[in-house]
């Protein structure tokens, strides 16, 4: 199974790269974890439509490839990050390409708060239903990262890990049970 991952921090020292790490290590077996780096991916206009860059053809090329997808949200403004909407607009063109839909997707961030990218998450997955994209509902994924101990290198404590574990078999089988 090949779960194609998006990191929508753009931040060297980001909690979120860390939880990416963290995920990545407690994949089931036989789960191929590939992240596409969307800090590269121009700003999208629709002036694109006519010609897409390479980088855009590969962006999308690499989300229909997969079995599913994964976004790694932190929460800027109680919102998603700019990098993650910019990604997203990307899947979803031209009109009516939509790279996500139908598409099993499952959302999970960390924050240094209580609400661990809650807000984040919620405006995502409206965004990702209009796609109609199969989003994943339970279990929720709203790291604190200063209660979990995670780190940008990929540090976290047991039970954290142990809550991931079972979160990632979660979205694999839910993939599993939606492609």
């Amino acid at each position: 199974m090949k779960i194609v991952y998006l990191v929508g921090s753009l931040s060297s020292q980001s909690i979120n790269r860390g939880l990416s790490k963290v995920l990545v290590d407690v994949a089931p077996e036989g789960t191929e974890m590939v992240e596409f780096p969307i800090g590269k991916l121009p700003l999208y206009n629709r002036d694109y439509d006519a010609d897409y860059p390479q980088i855009a053809r590969d962006f999308k090329a690499e989300l229909e490839s997969a079995d599913g997808v994964l976004l790694i949200t932190p929460e800027h403004n109680r919102m998603y990050s700019a990098a993650m909407a910019n990604a997203i607009e990307w899947s979803s063109r031209p009109w009516g390409h939509w790279s996500l839909g139908g598409k099993p997707v499952a959302a999970i961030g960390a924050s240094p708060s209580g609400i661990g990218t809650a807000s984040a998450q919620q405006h995502l997955r409206s965004t990702l239903l209009f796609f109609g994209s199969k989003v994943m509902g339970q279990p929720e994924g709203y790291i604190d990262a200063t209660k979990a101990g995670l780190t940008p290198e990929g540090a976290i404590s047991d039970s954290s890990k142990e809550f991931l574990t079972g979160w990632m078999q979660a979205f694999v089988k839910f993939v599993e049970d939606n492609k």
